[in-house]
C-alpha cells in the first residue's frame, strides 16, 4: 500500500509520527500553513514559518524516508487580523520555491468580508504562479460556506481542476463535485468525518476525485486516518486498485499539477535503518533563496 497525505501539519508532530506513517506506506506528504493555535503578531512571524516549512521541515520528514511538501498562503482564521494582512505581499516569493505544491491553506473561517478579500487575492496568486489552490471550508456553517467558497472560485477564473476543496462531509461534497473540483475529506478521531462515514460516501459518489486526509495537528487526531481509511474500505469491498486511486494515485494527480510533486524515494534513506545519516540538510541554502 502507498500513501500520500495531501494535509497534514507534521510541524505539529514528533518523530516517532514519521517513522510510524512510513511504517504504514506514507511515502509523501503535503503540509499546508495553516494557523498555529497562538495568534501571530507581525510579518516575521510567518516568514520565519514558511521558511521552517520549506526547510527543516522537509529535512526532518527526508530522516524517516517521506517526501514532505508545502503549501503556502495566508490562512483564513489570520486573515482577520490588520497585523497579519501584510504577508500577502510575502506569499508571492514563497509560491516560487522548491516544494510549493499549491496556495493554501485558504478560504473561509467566519466568512468575514476580510476573509472574501485575502481568498479572492490569494486565488489570484495562485493564478499568476499556475499553482493549485487547497481551499479550507469553515467548520460552522459548512454548507453555506462551501456555496460560498464555490461562488469566489467561480469569479477568480481558477479552473476547478485546480481546485481542492477541503474538509468536507455529507452535506457538501454533491456541491463540490457538481462544481468539477477535488473533494477533500478530513478523518478524525472526534470530529469531522470518520472512516465508516467516508467509506459511505465512496459507495455513494464513486473514487474519482474524492481524496482522503487526515489534517492531524497539534489537537486530538490521528495521522494514520489515511491507512486506518484504506483499511475500512478494503474491509468494505472496495479493492486494493480503489485504495490506490483514493490514496495515492488522486492527491498525487491533484498535486502534479504544480510541477513540484516529487515523487522519488529519499536519496540516503534505508529502511529499518533508523534516521538516515546520509540525508543532508540543505536548509541553509533554501533560506538564502528564501531571503533573497
Amino acid at each position: 500500500m502507498r500513501i500520500l497525505d495531501p494535509h497534514i501539519h507534521m510541524t505539529s508532530r514528533t518523530t516517532d509520527d514519521y517513522e510510524a506513517l512510513y511504517a504504514a506506506g506514507v511515502r509523501v506528504v503535503v503540509e499546508p500553513a495553516f494557523w498555529l493555535g497562538q495568534p501571530r503578531t507581525s510579518v516575521g512571524s510567518f516568514t520565519d514559518y514558511f521558511d521552517s516549512l520549506l526547510g527543516w521541515e522537509r529535512f526532518r520528514a527526508a530522516q524517516f524516508g517521506v517526501r514532505h511538501h508545502a503549501t503556502i498562503a495566508l490562512n483564513p482564521k489570520e486573515a482577520n487580523d490588520p497585523r497579519c494582512r501584510d504577508v500577502l505581499a510575502e506569499v508571492p516569493r514563497y509560491l516560487l520555491k522548491d516544494g510549493v505544491v499549491a496556495v493554501g491553506e485558504v478560504g473561509y473561517d467566519s466568512m468575514t468580508p476580510e476573509e472574501d478579500e485575502v481568498f479572492a487575492a490569494q486565488l489570484q496568486m495562485a493564478q499568476d504562479a499556475e499553482l493549485p489552490a487547497l481551499v479550507h471550508t469553515p467548520h460552522r456553517d459548512k454548507l453555506a460556506g462551501t456555496r460560498r467558497t464555490l461562488d469566489v472560485v467561480r469569479e477568480s477564473g481558477l479552473p476547478p481542476e485546480r481546485v481542492l476543496v477541503d474538509h468536507l462531509n455529507e452535506t457538501t461534497v454533491a456541491l463540490v463535485r457538481d462544481a468539477g473540483a477535488w473533494a477533500g475529506f478530513s478523518i478524525y478521531p472526534d470530529t469531522k468525518m470518520d472512516e465508516g462515514r467516508m467509506v459511505a460516501l465512496l459507495q455513494e459518489y464513486g473514487t474519482d476525485r474524492m481524496i482522503v486526509n487526515s489534517a492531524a495537528d497539534w489537537g486530538r487526531s490521528d495521522p494514520l486516518k489515511t491507512v486506518k481509511t484504506a483499511r475500512a474500505m478494503l474491509a468494505a469491498g472496495f479493492t486494493e486498485d480503489d485504495v490506490d486511486q483514493v490514496l495515492w494515485r488522486n492527491p498525487v494527480a491533484f498535486y502534479e499539477q504544480s510541477g513540484n510533486l516529487v515523487l522519488d524515494p529519499v536519496p540516503g534513506f534505508t529502511e529499518g535503518a533508523g534516521p538516515a545519516a546520509g540525508v543532508e540538510y540543505e536548509g541553509s541554502s533554501v533560506l538564502r533563496g528564501v531571503r533573497a
